[in-house]
């Protein structure tokens, strides 16, 4: 096996570490996240908080852990709920040509015409401040991306020669999908699914950023950063310390998309 590049490797490790850190810092915080002590707001880091505590005296240590638990939950998910759908709706438009393939052209180019930011918004008026439609609106918007780009590789591959006489040699499509198609997608379908998940990643934040997003007293990134701008000059580490984490979770990603080659 391939060794990784060293890019790769540090994009593995910071996604690993957040992972690691989302997950087992609401343990070692041991405190509620959305527990307020007003007598201890905007406390440093020291032996009662590790991270300090935010503006309402709430641990930083257990927000900062569940949001980035949320962030990257919510991110993989939308990632998987475009990717899996357009990667298979695009393998279908070529397998099945005609009708069946201009008619979700149609819909990808719909989709398309309509801003992915429109259409998160959209989404969110009905339910402000709710995981569901943020997480739809993100999963429509990404979709024809896998569409487009799973369309025109398996049109290659189906007219590879070695494809072309497993149909003609009966094998079923399932054979054909598993065996033949999807080993030559997946390399490029996940360069795209890393980069769409930084790119997840930012939108939930920037979107909780300017209130239309997740709204408090749920912990997510982009809302704590808003929370705690006021504070800035008094205590500029809180407020950079959900920042920091979002670009760390971005770069990581991106790290991995990049040398996923090399």
């Amino acid at each position: 096996m391939r060794a990784l590049a060293p890019g790769r490797r540090l994009g593995l490790l910071l996604i690993v570490a957040l992972l690691g850190f989302g997950l087992l810092g609401p343990w070692l915080a041991g405190a509620d996240p959305a527990h307020q002590i007003l007598a201890d707001s905007l406390a440093p880091p020291g032996t009662d908080y590790w991270l300090g505590a935010d503006h309402l005296g709430r641990s930083m240590l257990a927000r900062l852990a569940h949001a980035t638990r949320l962030s990257l939950l919510l991110a993989a998910v939308t990632v998987a709920s475009a990717a899996i759908p357009g990667t298979l709706l695009g393998i279908l438009a070529a397998w099945r040509g005609g009708w069946v393939e201009g008619g979700l052209v149609l819909a990808a180019d719909a989709v398309l015409a309509l801003p992915g930011l429109l259409l998160v918004l959209l989404l969110a008026a009905f339910a402000p401040g709710e995981f569901l439609p943020l997480y739809l609106g993100l999963a429509l918007a990404g979709w024809v991306e896998y569409f487009r780009v799973a369309r025109a590789m398996a049109s290659g591959l189906l007219a590879r020669p070695h494809v072309e006489a497993a149909r003609l040699l009966g094998f079923g499509p399932g054979y054909v999908l598993w065996r033949l198609l999807l080993p030559g997608l997946l390399p490029t379908l996940g360069v795209l699914a890393a980069f769409g998940m930084g790119s997840a990643v930012l939108a939930i934040s920037t979107l909780s950023f300017i209130g239309l997003g997740i709204h408090p007293p749920t912990a997510e990134l982009g809302s704590m950063t808003t929370e705690l701008l006021p504070y800035a000059y008094e205590a500029p580490l809180m407020v950079l310390m959900p920042a920091a984490l979002v670009f760390m979770a971005v770069l990581g990603c991106h790290l991995l998309a990049g040398q996923a080659r090399g």
